[in-house]
């Protein structure tokens, strides 16, 4: 056991407070932008260890914030308490049953080796170190994501510790169960999930890169293209200008290019097939596309595998006019005062239809999300003027946003932003609730949804 005697805590797993040896090392995460800086950190390895942290918190009227792998780190917490899960890794697979029981702390690429032994598969997004239940809880828009809708859709069970350190298992139909799904952690720690995995072995994907002349025709093209797919298609396309940076080839250096990823749960023959008119785009920088094993489905987005700064805004999109990508690369492009990396992707299909367990994912009929990402710098006005810039240029189109798209940018997280994440309706049900469990408002270090 570990005892600290200079605050009222006994866990198994480690305690720090700031001047500790180990407390830098144990806040860091993937997002290097924004960093929690907490009066007290619980490094929990059980469940017991994240309700005596939760428990501590209600007694001193502290805040309390959670991390596993830090991706969707956009509300710092500046004192409070911090509960890293990252040694919460226990996984466990019912290949009979199809289900996953994995812990908090469980990331996507340790989850998709261990159920494709099986051969099964996760709902996972682009990233193989993202956080299994972080990424669950706001909702999960993954690679797949037309073809089966959202990844908390195939959730099963919740087990969580709320604001009154109760651990309670919840499951579809309970008050709770809809609620905690899509809300990124409003309504307690949850420290174990259990999901449905999916027969699906292979995936034909990959990437079309296009080179700077190619970018508006490539974004006209994949539009046009995206209007009439079956929903085993689930796309996205995103611009930006390569960083002159040594890293890069140098030939690639400073270019900007198009690049249309591509994933499709059919058949090699129907896939090439649908992916001829954008072949017939152009020259390619590079094309990839292939039926490739599940484990390497990471590559049709390739998203940077070390920690990084980065801040983003995204806009959910009813309809996708040519006007519309015309607003958007005007404003994004080359010419741009804000550097940043833009695209959209495809929705619709399975993310238009409502699930079973009443997840707490509303703007169903949006058909696209812009999304756009920034690094963040020493002027923090120039880079919120430039992304509230981007987002009023997409106004007429624009019908909300998803929330779990929001990197950074804390500042900005008051209740009206969190508002434009869900119906009226939906956003008065969830703070009712949060009033009943939550009254102290002890989760806030979130796109925070207020007690009444």
């Amino acid at each position: 056991m570990t005892k600290t005697a200079k605050i009222d805590i006994t866990t198994t797993g480690p305690v720090f407070q700031p001047g500790d040896t180990g407390y830098d090392a144990e806040i860091a995460g993937f997002q290097t932008a924004y960093t929690h800086r907490p009066s007290v950190i619980v490094g929990a390895v059980h469940t017991e260890d994240v309700r005596a942290a939760v428990e501590y918190a209600a007694r001193q009227g502290l805040s309390v914030a959670v991390q596993a792998t830090g991706h969707g780190l956009s509300v710092a917490t500046d004192g409070g308490v911090l509960i890293t899960t990252r040694r919460m890794t226990d996984i466990r697979i019912d290949a009979e049953r199809r289900i996953a029981r994995v812990g908090a702390g469980v990331q996507a690429g340790a989850l998709i080796d261990a159920a494709t032994a099986h051969g099964l598969a996760p709902l996972n997004g682009s990233s193989l170190s993202v956080g299994v239940v972080g990424y669950h809880l706001g909702g999960g828009i993954g690679i797949l994501a037309r073809a089966f809708g959202y990844a908390a859709e195939y959730v099963r069970g919740i087990e969580i510790v709320t604001a009154d350190g109760r651990v309670r298992s919840l499951k579809p139909g309970d008050e709770l169960f809809g609620a905690v799904l899509g809300t990124g952690g409003n309504f307690g720690v949850v420290t174990a999930l259990e999901l449905e995995l999916l027969p699906v072995t292979e995936v034909y994907g990959g990437q079309l890169q296009f080179d700077t002349p190619l970018v508006a025709p490539a974004l006209e093209a994949w539009r046009l293209w995206t209007q009439d797919l079956p929903e085993q298609m689930t796309s996205a396309i995103t611009m930006l200008t390569i960083p002159n940076i040594p890293q890069v080839p140098e030939h690639l250096r400073g270019r900007y290019t198009a690049t249309i990823n591509i994933a499709f749960t059919g058949s090699a023959e129907e896939g090439e097939r649908l992916v001829a008119p954008l072949r017939a785009i152009g020259e390619r920088m590079a094309d990839d596309l292939r039926v490739m094993p599940y484990t390497e489905t990471h590559g049709i987005y390739r998203d940077p595998d070390q920690p990084h700064p980065y801040t983003a805004t995204n806009a959910l999109l009813a309809e996708l006019p040519a006007d519309a990508t015309d607003a958007f690369l005007e404003a994004t492009g080359p010419g741009s005062p804000l550097p940043v990396v833009a695209g959209f992707r495809h929705l619709g299909g399975a993310l238009g239809r409502p699930g079973p367990n009443g997840i707490s994912m509303d703007h169903r009929e949006a058909e696209y999300v812009a999304r756009v990402i920034a690094m963040p710098g020493p002027d923090a006005d120039a880079i919120r003027t430039g992304l509230v810039g981007i987002r009023k240029a997409l106004q007429p189109w624009d019908i909300g946003h998803n929330l779990n798209f929001l990197y950074g940018g804390g500042d900005m997280a008051d209740e009206e932003q969190t508002r434009q994440g869900y119906s009226p309706a939906t956003y008065e049900r969830l703070a009712g609730l949060k009033t009943k469990y939550d009254p102290a408002n002890l989760f806030r270090n979130n796109r925070n949804i207020r007690p009444r």
